[in-house]
């Protein structure tokens, strides 16, 4: 029988982007790099190799020095290292919004207990760039231009629908980011009913980067809000 992680490694496998992009934008898809694939599967087999489901967390597309170097939302190289035991032979990546999901993490009880209830994805898979004025590639949200959250769209249902499959909870859905990221989830659940209701959780890294003084307050809120979804999925099964 198939496990969690064979499923999530399969949907890693197959991710492909072939539409059309606007001018200037690159896709980041880290899993046609052999590095990604093989570490972030390492990472799905510790921690998913059964046929539990979990509750959904959207964040908004993979960053360049997260999931883009470990193929693992959220997972920066220092913290795949450190929190989730797991050796990368590549560069040491720090990123901010890693940082503040892993003190989550770390609060919730450590990677194994959390990762045993939650499954953290992105509403778009991969990520995107664009050379900034400096010719740096920067990161490049789906939502950051109107083109481009329209390319998007067909490769965005695919894959929700393709996520759903692999065993989740519909009747919560987590979603980090309150602004926009929020929005175009609610149009997309409003118009196809994927879940019953949306729990917006501020973006990790608006708050690593604007609200750093009162972290505690907002790692206090992801935790209180993530264990009132356990203690309710686990009230209906009484």
């Amino acid at each position: 029988m198939k496990t969690f992680a064979d499923r999530i490694i399969r949907f890693n496998k197959n991710l492909r982007f072939d539409l059309k992009l606007p001018k200037g934008i690159q896709v980041m898809n880290p899993f046609t790099e052999d590095g990604a694939m093989k570490i972030s599967s390492l990472f799905y087999k510790r921690y998913y190799s059964d046929d539990h489901p979990r509750f959904l967390i959207l964040g908004i597309n993979p960053g360049r020095f997260g999931a883009g170097y470990t193929g693992v939302p959220f997972t920066d190289t220092k913290r795949l290292i450190a929190d989730c035991g797991i050796e990368f032979p590549g560069p040491v990546t720090h990123e901010p919004s890693s940082v503040f999901v892993y003190e989550v993490i770390k609060a919730m009880g450590g990677a194994k207990a959390f990762y045993r209830n939650f499954f953290i994805q992105s509403i778009c898979p991969l990520g995107f760039t664009i050379r900034n004025d400096k010719g740096r590639d920067v990161n490049y949200n789906y939502y950051d231009s109107k083109e481009l959250q329209e390319a998007v769209m067909p490769f965005i249902l695919d894959s929700i629908n393709k996520i759903l499959k692999i065993g989740i909870h519909r009747d919560i859905v987590f979603c980090f980011g309150s602004g926009k990221n929020l929005k175009f989830i609610e149009q997309l659940n409003r118009e196809y009913q994927f879940f019953k209701e949306i729990i917006p959780l501020e973006h990790p890294r608006f708050i690593m980067q604007y609200k750093s003084k009162s972290k505690q307050a907002y790692i206090d809120k992801y935790v209180r809000s993530f264990h009132q979804a356990i203690d309710k999925k686990k009230s209906k099964k009484k």
